[in-house]
């Protein structure tokens, strides 16, 4: 199956090729995913700064100058290196560029399929006002031609079925949007490396926003500290918006200062102790595309304590190696944490690691991902036999 996959994305501080495709973990993981399930040939067609192709395992990278935006008067670079490809099925990454997708449909064989995928774009508000409806009613227009649509969770697609942007009779696959490379180390070994104790270990990795809602995550610890006067947690985070508020709640609660650390930011490449050391897994969020830090402690092993979101759901396969909660329970998160440590350890992390290799691994991925182009590939050659 020929495979073209789209990025209309374009950052300016990506200087060159190399260090785009090492930042674009996902881009690069995915398509190297479906070559190993048996895409051939595979290309990307990455908006840049400059012109330039690059082969890389199996996959062909094509830049396209794109400093300057598509319009209906002036094609956009990209549509016409994707319809010189003659791609079977066509996947643009990111339900953010309707109007350069429909523009892309255009340019396109007739028996070309067509499928978006959704990252984090979240659920379409109310129509609002008057402007907003008709810019609605244009982009319901817009995303017609669309064969098919990837998200992580169906049910994060429901708001868009809500607002009449995904028809009934447009498919939606759930399909993880990336996965990770990491794996489990010895746990001794990285106990070492990465410094952290307690029993149960606890990580948190994320971001110290509202979103994430580390607050709620702070009083959940602090009340299951009563049962759990051992258990430790240890804070990642590469941002903070919530920093002050999380450092004046430590300060507040003796326990809390005595059993939470702050670690702040950790190289990538050291990651992978972090997760292997802890015992649980544990983030507030609300909302979330997918959930990169929770696939990675899955890789590692590390049990899920996790908010019972879509995407969340699917990612734990409904709470079975793990415990789901209500986002902003905290009394709920506390239960959740001590029913998890109370488990054989041994026992949780096989089975976290061997759903990870079934379903969560970029070879189940890539899977996924080729079953679902070919059921879009037989319905678009279906409708336009």
């Amino acid at each position: 199956m020929r495979v073209v996959v789209v990025n209309f994305a374009y950052d300016e501080r990506l200087r060159t090729p190399e260090d785009l495709l090492e930042r674009y973990h996902s881009l690069t993981g995915w398509c190297e995913a479906i070559v190993v399930a048996g895409a051939s040939p595979v290309t990307v067609v990455q908006r840049f700064g400059a012109d330039a192709s690059v082969q890389r395992n199996g996959v062909e990278y094509r830049f396209c100058n794109g400093r300057l935006p598509g319009s209906l008067l002036r094609r956009d670079p990209c549509q016409r290196v994707v319809a010189e490809g003659q791609a079977e099925i066509v996947h643009v990454n990111g339900l953010d560029f309707p109007l350069k997708t429909a523009l892309l449909r255009r340019a396109l064989r007739s028996d070309a399929a067509l499928i978006v995928q959704d990252h984090a774009s979240g659920e379409p508000g109310p129509a609002g006002s008057i402007a907003h409806a008709a810019r609605r009613s244009i982009r319901r227009r817009l995303m017609r031609p669309i064969d098919g649509f990837f998200f992580t969770s169906a049910a994060q697609s429901d708001g868009w079925r809500r607002a009449g942007l995904i028809t009934d009779r447009q498919p939606v696959y759930e399909v993880l949007e990336a996965s990770t490379r990491l794996k489990r180390l010895d746990r001794t070994a990285a106990r070492k490396e990465a410094a952290i104790g307690g029993d149960p270990a606890l990580l948190w990795v994320g971001r110290l926003n509202a979103n994430k809602d580390p607050m709620t995550v702070l009083d959940a610890f602090e009340q299951s500290l009563a049962r759990l006067p051992s258990s430790k947690l240890s804070m990642i985070f590469s941002e903070g918006e919530l920093l002050g508020a999380v450092r004046s709640r430590l300060a507040a609660s003796p326990v809390l200062s005595a059993r939470v650390a702050l670690i702040g930011k950790v190289a990538p490449e050291r990651m992978a102790s972090f997760y292997s050391a802890a015992d649980i897994f544990v983030v507030g969020s609300h909302h979330e595309g997918s959930g990169y830090a929770l696939l990675e402690a899955c890789a590692c092993g590390l049990a899920p304590v996790v908010t019972d979101i879509p995407a969340f759901r699917t990612i734990t396969n409904a709470g079975a190696i793990g415990a789901l909660w209500p986002a902003g329970n905290s009394r709920a998160l506390a239960d959740a944490i001590v029913r998890t440590a109370g488990l054989d350890r041994d026992e949780a992390r096989n089975r976290v690691l061997a759903c990870f290799e079934q379903t969560l691994s970029w070879s189940a991925v890539g899977r996924a991902a080729m079953r679902a182009y070919r059921d879009v590939v037989a319905r678009r050659r279906a409708k336009t036999a």
